[in-house]
């Protein structure tokens, strides 16, 4: 019997050296978000030791493992969202994935948890879209962080605020909406709003470089299509101290004309800002792209992060946008409305979409057509910057 014993007890510890030595399985992967937040999980069928750190020239994500047998189907690690390339393999001493973002990102969080089930363990890893400058930051602290997988708490990793690097010049991004296969609103005479949004979108980038204090980029300067995470995207790589995004929509009543500025909010102002938001927000089902805004739990990320602070600068930008625009061009009635535009859903980045007018009215396309017109509007845009970008920096008060 005591032969038996110590006979069982060999053979146990034989089988759990040969387990130990043997590579650990990563059994299943999942990727769920977009170009501006992504969450990425990997399961294995015992607990991983592991570590990671960031490269820069790609800006990737390297999580090194134990030896791995790596099972995952082909789809699901499909690039995706803010991952641009996903490789994973032996390294002779051990195995390796890299996660290549598309620009700059910061890791939000990295962990190794238990499934509720017992089944086996799985890493856990949220990255969001940064600025050089944030990733610059992320690789010089990070052997605050390499070898653990304990993230640090939120706000050690981010401010509390829209915060720029020293010598930041203020910084426009100016979004000419629609674009490629998304032509957006049509007139009756054949006007399409894709043509008109990026004209008018050139236009301004003129004025706003011709004053020579900002930096300005264009999310699209050409007729591309551009999913709307990807606009939002643009803007928090670049750091933007206010993103525009430049519309033209077309509408029933015919004889309804005019400019108006919209903000971000949960909920509408009124049934025609959510209709318009509506319409809007169907713009990447026009390249066969799934939205979505059925995740709830990354949706719930992105809303919870949108700060008192931004959505207050963009409610003064809009509200000193209105008061110049309406000593140049006509706007509607009550034109400054609210609503849940995808596009400026960037948490860290004052927005506002500015609808020129309604291709439905003749003269308002008549407007939109006309350059001496798309000057005078696009100098009073230029003239609010001024005015946002001075009370920003302190040099005066009000807006």
């Amino acid at each position: 019997m005591a032969w038996a014993a110590l006979l069982l007890a060999v053979l146990f510890c034989f089988t759990a050296a040969a387990r130990a030595d043997a590579p650990l399985g990563a059994t299943g992967c999942k990727m769920a978000g977009d170009a501006t937040k992504m969450r990425i999980v990997v399961n294995f069928d015992r607990e991983p030791d592991v570590k990671w750190f960031l490269l820069r020239g790609p800006n990737r994500l390297v999580v090194d493992l134990p030896r791995t047998r790596f099972a995952l189907d082909a789809r699901d690690v499909k690039p995706r969202g803010l991952v641009r390339a996903v490789r994973y393999g032996d390294q002779g001493h051990g195995s390796r994935l890299i996660l290549t973002g598309k620009g700059p990102f910061t890791v939000d969080k990295l962990d190794v948890l238990k499934n509720d089930d017992g089944s086996g363990y799985r890493i856990a890893i949220d990255m969001s879209a940064a600025s050089e400058r944030e990733f610059d930051d992320a690789l010089a602290n990070q052997s605050l962080t390499t070898g653990s997988t304990v993230s640090t708490e939120k706000g050690e990793r981010v401010g509390t605020g829209p915060v720029s690097a020293p010598g930041h010049r203020f910084t426009v991004v100016v979004d000419p909406g629609h674009g490629g296969v998304d032509g957006g609103a049509e007139s009756n005479a054949g006007t399409v709003e894709k043509d008109v949004t990026l004209a008018f979108a050139k236009e301004l980038r003129d004025k706003l470089a011709a004053v020579g204090k900002y930096d300005i980029y264009m999310t699209r300067d050409n007729d591309v299509y551009l999913p709307l995470d990807e606009r939002v995207r643009i803007a928090r790589q670049h750091e933007a101290d206010l993103l525009i995004s430049i519309h033209a929509d077309t509408i029933a009543v015919k004889g309804l004309r005019g400019a108006t500025v919209y903000t971000l909010s949960d909920k509408a102002s009124d049934p025609e800002a959510q209709a318009l938001a509506d319409r809007e927000n169907l713009s990447d089902q026009f390249a066969g792209m799934k939205i979505e805004d059925d995740n709830k739990q990354v949706t719930d990320i992105l809303i919870d992060l949108i700060r008192r602070e931004t959505h207050g600068f963009s409610m003064s930008f809009a509200h000193t946008l209105v008061g110049q625009l309406s000593t140049s061009v006509g706007l509607i009635n009550n034109p400054q409305r609210s609503a849940g535009f995808r596009v400026l859903k960037a948490p860290d980045v004052p927005s506002v979409l500015v609808e020129l007018g309604y291709l439905s009215n003749a003269k308002d396309e008549a407007q939109l057509l006309n350059a001496d017109w798309r000057g005078k509007a696009a100098q009073s845009i230029t003239n609010a910057v001024a005015l946002f970008a001075a009370a920003k920096a302190g040099t005066v008060t009000g807006g």
